[in-house]
């Protein structure tokens, strides 16, 4: 079978378009983030291989950096491990499925919860106006008990 030189170039052009536009289209949903300092730690390592496919009821997405999370179209969750762990604070702090966050409502209707008494701590964002705070935090709670909690809150 003999194909035409024009019909050649005319296949691996439309080829190449097609993988360009495939490129093009899988880069646009990764979610970019920032890596948290200690994000190298290996606990993040095992926070990350535990996280869960759906967080209140949000697909998962491609993230572009290391120990991040994100679920939601748009995204409405988003969890970065390697914090500093934080042992005192002024936040309000709340458990949930028996991990201990402190609230950051500074930023309100998303709002910013840390890992209390973790190394590293880990933060979770969550857009209130989508999606249940408290129910994000119970979806993730068991990969967030893969690093050891050394300190609870007081006064909960």
């Amino acid at each position: 079978m003999n194909i035409s030189p024009a019909l050649l170039r005319k296949t691996l052009m439309s080829l190449t378009v097609a993988l360009a536009a495939t490129t093009l289209s899988s880069c646009s949903a990764t979610v970019a983030l920032e890596p948290a300092p200690l994000a190298n730690d290996p606990k993040c390592a095992e926070v990350s291989v535990r996280l869960p496919a759906t967080v209140a009821g949000l697909e998962k997405r491609a993230t572009n950096a290391q120990a991040t999370s994100a679920w939601g179209k748009p995204t409405s969750v988003i969890l970065r491990c390697g914090l500093e762990a934080v042992y005192a604070s002024q936040l309000v702090c709340v458990t949930a499925a028996d991990v201990d966050w402190l609230v950051d409502a500074s930023k309100a209707p998303s709002y910013r919860f840390i890992s209390f008494g973790r190394n590293p701590a880990t933060e979770v964002i969550v857009d209130s106006k989508a999606v249940s705070g408290s129910r994000a935090l119970e979806d993730l709670a068991l990969s967030i008990s893969a690093i050891k909690q050394t300190r609870r809150c007081t006064g909960n």
